[in-house]
């Protein structure tokens, strides 16, 4: 009898245990990162009953937790590289929407102002026709410095997030490393939910830096970023800190404390979102920028160069007609010399946006992509009369530069904000040609002036009055010099100036060059100004610079595309793998209610043993009073 009474007694509390554990399954249906539980039953120790063994009925042997580590592994793994994809898709797209849209993108603004540019050529003495010029040249300095101040918006943007997701790390891996200690200190009594605790946790950190989880033989697990560095290890976690970049203090950067030792972090060290940060940085957002400032150089420098070549209203010859700052140099903060380096762009055909590393070893000179470290070309010497040249900028080295010093050289990056318009009086755009020609009139060949042009506007006679007369049909003099030969069809060539003639002279037939004076309505330098969008200034003369506007949307449209279908292709990556975890550890509630059905008539049943053993002992209560 107290058998049969210790027999239902124990599988009344085992099944109560089984409901208990079903009904937390149940409760925990849509908790994140929960894995089901099972109960463990197994048979009691058998009694002797002095006429054999009879079985003692069942007991809790375990609650055992269901997962896979294989499948939690692959859905962390999946999960860090779906948070780095869906970073980069997400401010990817906010530079190409930027790049694109009519309101905030170039293309609309530099158009207007080359239509202005190229409508001054019907009136070039016109104020109103000027005063447009000038109105969309401002409209197109102020784009170009609202374009780069979004993208310096944007940079302080991923400051802040490497900083806030720096913070976050250094918590839950603290957390983790505690939780390790905890499961580690008591291996037989640990809790099915702290362990899921620690999974969540896990998950938490890869989704912020990448990597994976390693079981180890007490329990414990040691998380590593996706380069491989350790951030948990047992009950230790490292810790990320945040410092500024040696070259640009306004920029951050990631490095890796632990054990003693501080190890700097690249793109190729992290993944998540963290990872998503910095690859935005490198890879879409720096080149943008560079690329900007490039179109922006280029605009002013050819448009300048132009510019100076023609004469305005008042009879001057043009100045520069936009300003636009010098290339940046900044020395590495750990430099120990007092040497400088001062930037120009010498050849804008060969002006790169590649941000390039200078490093002095005490004798001489060398260059290397920041990037990729592969060497760069350079030239020179250092001093003004032979700088240092790369990539069409020219440096001159100040000061004294110590052996090891370095210098990061950054040729357009951060130009495009600091481009403006040069002029306001609109009487100061120099649309006409400098000089101008005639043919006296008492000339008998067929010689007609054809076209006059500036080849050096620097020239000290360029405005010079020039007499050519002819000697005969293949010989002339400039001002009594010469003779020089003259061959059809080819210029005459004088003090910074380029005459063409049609037909053939004769002999004693006379031209006259001079300056165009004040006051004219020559269109000839406008006509220039007008098509110089066209001009293929840039990229060794191969492109263009509305080429290279094209340029810059198509490529940040081009990565903006392709991190969009890098983030859907992992979405579904990972939609597989926690489909393939939930199979086997998330809940069905079919089946939970399948076995609270079952357990709950087995409660019954057990509650139904212990009445039996009850009636038992009260008839033998009453057999004895008897």
């Amino acid at each position: 009898m107290a058998t049969v009474l210790s027999t239902g007694t124990g599988a009344l509390i085992a099944f109560q245990r089984a409901l208990a554990t079903v009904s937390h399954n149940v409760a925990n249906v849509a908790t994140e990162g929960y894995s089901r539980q099972r109960v463990e039953l197994s048979t009691r120790s058998p009694t002797d009953m002095g006429y054999g063994y009879v079985g003692n009925g069942v007991q809790v042997s375990d609650v055992r937790r269901i997962a896979d580590q294989l499948a939690n592994t692959r859905l962390l793994e999946s999960g860090g590289e779906l948070a780095r994809a869906q970073q980069l898709s997400g401010l990817a797209s906010r530079v190409d929407t930027l790049f694109s849209d009519k309101a905030t993108g170039l293309a609309g603004v530099w158009s207007n102002f080359f239509d202005a540019t190229t409508g001054l050529t019907s009136n070039a003495a016109s104020s109103a026709a000027r005063e447009d010029v000038l109105s969309d040249a401002k409209a197109l300095t102020a784009r170009f410095k609202q374009l780069n101040n979004q993208l310096d918006s944007l940079s302080n943007e991923v400051n802040s997030g490497l900083r806030s997701s720096a913070e976050e790390v250094n918590r839950i891996g603290a957390e983790i490393a505690r939780l390790n200690g905890e499961i580690v200190s008591n291996p037989n009594n640990v809790s099915n939910d702290l362990l899921d605790q620690r999974d969540r946790l896990v998950s938490q950190m890869v989704g912020f830096t990448g990597g994976t989880a390693v079981q180890q033989g007490d329990g414990s697990l040691n998380v590593f970023t996706s380069g491989g560095q350790a951030l948990v290890v047992g009950n230790t976690s490292s810790k990320l800190t945040v410092a500024t970049d040696p070259y640009r203090p306004e920029r951050v950067r990631l490095a890796l404390d632990g054990n003693g030792q501080q190890i700097q972090l690249n793109d190729s060290s992290l993944g998540g979102k963290i990872g998503g940060l910095m690859d935005f940085r490198s890879d879409v957002l720096d080149p943008a920028q560079s690329e900007l400032g490039r179109i922006a150089v280029g605009l002013a420098e050819a448009f300048n160069q132009q510019h100076r070549a023609g004469m305005d209203l008042n009879g001057q010859m043009g100045t520069d007609f936009f300003t636009v700052p010098a290339p940046r140099v900044n020395g590495n903060a750990n430099n120990t010399g007092t040497g400088t380096l001062t930037a120009s762009v010498g050849d804008l055909s060969k002006l790169d946006a590649q941000n390039v590393v200078l490093k002095f070893d005490g004798t001489a000179w060398s260059a290397t992509r920041s990037d990729t470290g592969a060497n760069v070309p350079l030239t020179g010497t250092g001093t003004a009369a032979d700088p240092l040249v790369i990539n069409g900028v020219e440096l001159v080295v100040g000061g004294a530069p110590a052996s090891g010093d370095r210098f990061l050289l950054q040729p357009t990056a951060g130009a495009a904000g600091g481009i403006n318009v040069a002029i306001d009086d609109p009487n100061r755009i120099a649309a006409a040609t400098p000089v101008k020609a005639k043919a006296e009139l008492d000339n008998v060949g067929t010689g007609r002036i054809g076209s006059v042009k500036v080849t050096d506007s620097t020239n000290a006679n360029l405005l010079t009055p020039a007499d050519i007369e002819f000697i005969d049909g293949t010989q002339y003099t400039v001002n009594g010099t010469g003779p020089f030969t003259y061959t059809p069809g080819q210029p005459i060539n004088a003090n910074g100036w380029s005459l063409s003639l049609d037909g053939v002279p004769a002999a004693g037939d006379r031209f006259s060059v001079g300056s165009t004076g004040a006051g004219s309505s020559d269109n000839g330098n406008a006509i220039a100004l007008g098509n110089l969008d066209d001009a293929k200034a840039l990229n060794g003369g191969t492109v263009s610079l509305n080429g290279a506007i094209g340029g810059l949307t198509t490529t940040i449209g081009s990565a903006a595309r392709q991190a969009d279908y890098a983030a859907d292709a992992q979405q579904v990556l990972y939609d597989q793998a926690q489909a393939a975890r939930d199979s086997i550890s998330g809940v069905n509630l079919d089946e939970e209610a399948a076995n609270m059905l079952r357990f709950q008539q087995a409660y019954q049943a057990a509650a139904q043993v212990i009445s039996t053993a009850d009636t038992m002992f009260q008839s033998l209560l009453s057999a004895v009073r008897g």
